[in-house]
């Protein structure tokens, strides 16, 4: 299910699997799609690389120009919040949650019109992603 948490602009979705299987789930969906992974961060990783620990953290970095361009003819600074990204943890009770920022925050970040149909496209693409990740 997803829901607006810590902020109204974070949107949070379960998953049952482990963040790795996760995320690789999510890369699947995305690949599937006809979308293009760019990038993907294991940020518990880059913590162990410089002595610390971090419970599993890996962040997936996707996107689609057929999406993302019509959003940065709207607004080229919405290129800073492009391609999307999701970030996948596991909290210290073992949940796994993929979080991202709606996409309704161009809105006030770069001021691209509430009602703009990209929005409402990238909004629908991310909970249809997610929900595959997470086996919905």
């Amino acid at each position: 299910m997803t829901t607006a948490s810590f902020a109204e602009n974070l949107v949070t979705r379960s998953s049952a699997y482990s963040v790795t299987e996760t995320v690789d789930r999510l890369a699947a969906a995305v690949e599937n799609a006809g979308a293009k992974v760019f990038a993907r961060v294991d940020h518990a990783a880059g913590a162990a690389s410089v002595g610390t620990d971090l419970r599993p953290t890996e962040m997936l970095m996707f996107g689609n120009p057929a999406l993302g361009t019509p959003a940065m003819q709207l607004s080229q600074s919405a290129g800073l919040d492009l391609p999307l990204r999701v970030v996948v943890y596991e909290d210290a009770e073992g949940q796994v949650t993929m979080a991202w920022h709606a996409p309704s925050e161009f809105s006030t970040l770069h001021g691209l019109p509430e009602d703009a149909e990209v929005l409402t496209r990238m909004t629908g693409a991310l909970n249809k992603l997610t929900a595959a990740a997470a086996g919905e």
